[in-house]
């Protein structure tokens, strides 16, 4: 487990409530950024490098990453029920709030203002995953990972291959890199 003598022990009861207040308050998008803040820098709960770690496999594995991420930061800090709490806390409720919103949206119907308000809430969103890109990039050495990075962009957002056959090739090329650029004993 991750939380070390110097490290806060998480609660079941606080990963729940903070999971759950983070899915209520990130409508839009931009969750990642959000777990940082509360989980890295104001509770103390992860290392950077853990929780990086986390957001790599959250990647890398089925399902929505934020979701991912989640159940790795609870299992982390408390087990599988550290993990079943996360879960249940970043799904739970905002399942229900969204839920209730459709309802209300199948009601109004076309209401003037909607629109409007839901692309603010998404714009919110992306500039919160930029900030966490940022500190991710602050953190990249080197001309590889660079590379790496270029590339994924490259390929993915400007010539629009599909994402599974370019992970499949640059996930191992990175790997590769990497292992070469580490001093082995």
């Amino acid at each position: 487990m991750l939380p070390t003598p110097q490290r806060p022990q998480a609660q079941l009861a606080d990963i729940l409530r903070v999971f759950t207040a983070l899915g209520m308050a990130s409508f839009g998008g931009g969750l990642p950024g959000w777990m940082h803040r509360e989980v890295v820098e104001k509770r103390r709960w992860m290392s950077e490098e853990a929780f990086l770690a986390g957001i790599a496999l959250g990647q890398v594995l089925p399902g929505p990453n934020s979701v991912n991420l989640a159940l790795y930061i609870g299992q982390q800090l408390r087990g599988w029920p550290g993990a079943a709490c996360a879960f249940l806390g970043i799904l739970g409720p905002p399942f229900l709030f969204i839920l209730g919103l459709a309802l209300l949206y199948a009601w109004a119907g076309g209401a003037a203002g909607i629109g409007v308000v839901l692309a603010g809430v998404a714009a919110a969103g992306l500039a919160n995953s930029l900030t966490v890109g940022l500190k991710t990039a602050r953190r990249m050495k080197g001309a590889w990972p660079w590379a790496m990075a270029g590339l994924t962009f490259a390929a993915i957002g400007l010539l629009r291959l599909p994402m599974i056959p370019v992970v499949l090739v640059l996930v191992p090329a990175s790997i590769a890199l990497a292992w070469r650029a580490t001093p082995h004993a």
